[in-house]
């Protein structure tokens, strides 16, 4: 019994040497391929206040036929900057209305970000199966671009307003006809 005591005691005195619990992260967990039903409208807001992200964020980046793009030089237009990857289902169902959408709206400009680890051949053959009408660069997955936050889940869209700013992010999959509401709504509110 006089053995038990102190090595109790020292087990006691070990576990309070564990680190402390890290703090809670988002309180929303993004699975690693989002669900095929759009989130809650709800939850598509901005960026919270003290993210990371800059609510005016930069985006510079070569586009596989499209050369250059650049976030900044698309003032006065609505921009949807759409993370996805070829392995996405819901990634892949939401590049026909994406391109339908880009075609059908001067005020809109769409940009496919392929996150994911893929040689530039291998993405345009990917692309004669599965046509986009926008640009699409290739991304990283090391080196995201900094001011935009590193995909959770995908797809991952971003609608920035004509100003440059963020004006919604969406995880999961998102359509034409949810964007051209929330472009309704913002343009409503200004």
């Amino acid at each position: 019994m006089k053995t038990t005591f102190p090595a109790v005691l020292l087990l006691g005195l070990l576990a309070g040497c564990q680190p402390a619990a890290e703090p809670a992260a988002e309180t929303v967990a993004a699975p690693a391929v989002a669900d095929p039903a759009p989130a809650p409208a709800d939850s598509l807001a901005a960026p919270p206040e003290g993210s990371a992200m800059p609510s005016h964020p930069r985006l510079i980046v070569d586009t596989l036929d499209h050369g250059p793009f650049d976030l900044a030089q698309q003032r006065g237009q609505w921009v949807v900057v759409n993370f996805w990857a070829t392995w996405c289902k819901p990634c892949l169902k939401e590049i026909p209305d994406l391109t339908a959408f880009d075609a059908a709206r001067e005020d809109v400009l769409v940009i496919g970000l392929a996150y994911e680890e893929i040689e530039a051949a291998d993405m345009r053959a990917f692309l004669e199966k599965h046509p986009a009408g926008y640009p699409i660069a290739l991304l990283d997955v090391y080196d995201p671009p900094a001011d935009f936050d590193t995909p959770r889940g995908l797809p991952m869209t971003y609608l920035v307003d004509p100003q440059g700013k963020v004006a919604k992010k969406y995880l999961g999959p998102i359509t034409s006809q949810e964007l051209a509401a929330d472009i309704a709504a913002i343009d409503g509110e200004a």
